[in-house]
């Protein structure tokens, strides 16, 4: 057989240069070194076992919500303007606002000066035929004790039994004066009272109200809405109550801003806050401030305000409040007379006014509540908003089931994953129970089932020693606990991703329980859920970027306390507040076992990230005695030991 013989390339005419390697033959030329690249795993290994198809188009399914979503966005009515002009004397509000602060500067609950805040409150409206009314009870009060409180509430009959209440606190956290913080709210609602009351002298006529008004002076408002929750629950007025407008710290520097949250993911009636809107931009030049997007969603998922609207919120009853403060009511000290901003006290309490007319002419459009998310001059349905974040678990839950039937099909045992995950939640279980037992034992603080102060002692008053006896505890159980789950040998890849399917499965498990309980609250879990379902896919990157990732399914339940400190100025004291609203009662114990849930899901997944992960030991390869009991046979042996040495 002839072999081809490759001629050497001529060069062309007119080249006076020729590169000298072309007249090599093409065997003759060097070669290259090749790149080795990393092979990719195929798909449908154990390598490889998320189907990435698959979870790419169960999202198709977030389609639908998300279009249902964008045409449901609405641009909110309000009420009409009333048509006579506000009337509220700025100018004698700051003079009543001086007296309080200068006669009782100390209004802490349960002292002399607040008891004499009271009989002042009603001396003021004693002139203009308006009699108060003292509720007066005992209350353990977070950072107090025990302390006797009152709450005094003058009404004005009007054509119809529906009631509009409007409030302000009268307390102070005792650290300063209190003379923005809510001394000038408590001289607005003076104000308005007089507006309604009966004339002092015939020349003047009283304005005739279309609904019956309540003004209500709250004590225990500055230490978590006590007297507002007081005054929800003995009034007589229940069921009646149409509208609340709470007045809070009017005389600020800060713009003028309205809360809405409530102690449930509910937000008052649409009506209600666009007039509320309208009414201040009248009077201010512009509309007011408000929570953003994101905390409006940290709002309706971890139900949070410090204001007073949140407890009538939260039961069904419309409510907004007036301030000029920001989401943190402002700090006490340098709270005095000479820091009130009359411009701003003057424009917000004409728009307290003109709210008030505004609902008594027109309530009807305003009653009830809802759940929503203002974005810009219109707003977000909540159950539209809800049925998005579960159409977004979708992809999720077709990953972890097709996960699961790649391991069925693989034969791959997850029960020791099972038992492993077992004894980690029995390790955060123990973390609980040891919780629950110093609360019993009174060494956790116990007070109203409402937010104690951010301004007060308590955010910064960690209690060092039952803090560090709780965590010395919780780490004994990690040590008894995690006996069985310490690796013991060379763990086999699909043994490591039996742990992680495992993980996975109880993580749709814990997504279930939140949509069950508030589906708001999925935009904690839904980073999680989206990062961690491909930990199984990344099993031969860097132990660093399996961590990376799994610290970022962490920034979702990381909201809160973000939110607590950032938003509301607790910095780090929001770990040990959080605690509080816990130990209180606000916090309910079913997102804290969900939490506490979480935690072992989170030690599972960490502990395949870092390699440090193994399955529940078989019988053969535990040892004899368990943990506990080689504590005590140790403990016994010592005692032994140290008699024979005695003799």
């Amino acid at each position: 057989m002839s072999v081809p013989i490759l001629a050497a390339p001529v060069p062309p005419k007119g080249w006076a240069f020729w590169p000298p390697h072309s007249y090599t033959s093409a065997a003759m030329a060097p070669t290259q070194p090749q790149v080795r690249r990393r092979r990719r795993a195929r798909r449908g290994t154990t390598a490889r076992p998320v189907n990435t198809r698959l979870y790419r188009a169960a999202f198709l399914i977030a389609v639908f919500p998300l279009l249902l979503a964008a045409f449901t966005l609405t641009r909110p009515t309000g009420l009409a303007a009333p048509q006579l002009p506000p009337s509220f004397d700025s100018e004698d509000a700051v003079a009543l606002t001086r007296q309080l602060v200068a006669e009782y500067p100390n209004r802490t609950p349960g002292s002399t000066g607040a008891v004499g805040a009271a009989g002042w409150f009603a001396d003021q409206l004693r002139p203009y035929g308006l009699e108060s009314q003292t509720d007066i009870w005992t209350q353990n009060v977070l950072g107090l004790g025990r302390v006797t409180l009152r709450n005094l509430t003058a009404v004005v009959p009007g054509q119809s039994p529906l009631a509009i209440v409007i409030m302000a606190h009268r307390d102070d956290t005792g650290a300063g004066p209190g003379a923005n913080d809510n001394a000038s709210g408590t001289a607005a609602l003076i104000e308005l009272a007089r507006e309604y009351a009966q004339p002092a002298s015939d020349a003047t006529q009283p304005v005739q109200a279309a609904h019956t008004l309540v003004f209500l002076s709250t004590d225990g408002g500055a230490w978590g809405s006590l007297g507002a929750v007081r005054f929800l629950h003995h009034t007589a007025y229940r069921g009646k109550i149409v509208a609340v407008i709470n007045l809070d710290a009017l005389a600020g520097s800060g713009a003028a801003r309205i809360a809405i949250g409530g102690d449930r993911p509910r937000s008052p009636a649409l009506a209600l806050v666009a007039t509320a809107e309208r009414r201040i931009a009248e009077q201010t030049g512009h509309l007011p401030d408000h929570t953003g997007i994101l905390g409006q969603l940290v709002d309706l998922a971890f139900p949070f305000t410090p204001y007073e609207q949140g407890p009538f919120v939260a039961r069904q009853v419309p409510a907004v409040t007036l301030t000029s403060a920001s989401n943190r009511p402002p700090e006490a000290f340098g709270d005095d007379a000479a820091s009130l901003n009359r411009d701003r006290f003057a424009a917000l309490g004409k728009s307290a006014q003109q709210l008030l007319a505004s609902l008594d002419a027109g309530l009807e459009l305003a009653q009830g509540t809802s759940s929503y998310v203002l974005v810009g001059q219109r707003a977000l349905r909540g159950w539209a908003l809800e049925l998005l974040l579960v159409s977004l678990t979708f992809p999720f839950f077709v990953g972890v089931v097709d996960l699961y039937a790649f391991c069925r099909r693989r034969r791959i045992r997850l029960s020791p994953a099972a038992l492993a995950l077992r004894s980690r939640v029995a390790i955060w279980g123990f973390a609980g129970v040891v919780f629950t037992c110093f609360l019993g034992l009174g060494l956790w603080p116990q007070g109203s089932a409402e937010p104690p102060s951010l301004t007060g002692s308590i955010p910064g008053s960690w209690p060092a020693v039952t803090v560090t006896a709780f965590v010395a505890l919780s780490v004994i159980g990690w040590i008894v606990g995690r006996d069985r789950i310490t690796p013991r040998r060379p763990i086999h890849p699909d043994e490591q991703l039996a742990g992680q399917a495992v993980a996975l499965l109880a993580l749709a498990i814990l997504a279930l329980l939140v949509i069950a309980t508030n589906p708001f609250a999925l935009i904690f879990v839904l980073p999680a859920l989206h990062l961690w379902l491909w930990l199984p896919q990344w099993g031969d990157r860097p132990a660093v970027v399996r961590l990376l990732v799994l610290a970022g399914g962490l920034l979702g339940p990381a909201l809160v306390p973000i939110s607590l400190g950032v938003r509301f100025g607790l910095g780090l004291d929001a770990f040990w507040y959080l605690d509080v609203l816990v130990s209180v009662g606000y916090v309910s114990f079913v997102p804290v076992i969900i939490a506490l849930f979480g935690g072992a899901i989170t030690g599972q997944l960490g502990a395949v990230a870092i390699g440090r992960y193994a399955p529940y030991p078989e019988r053969s390869e535990r040892r004899r005695l368990g943990p506990v009991r080689r504590a005590i046979r140790f403990a016994v042996l010592v005692r032994r030991d140290r008699r024979r040495r005695s003799y």
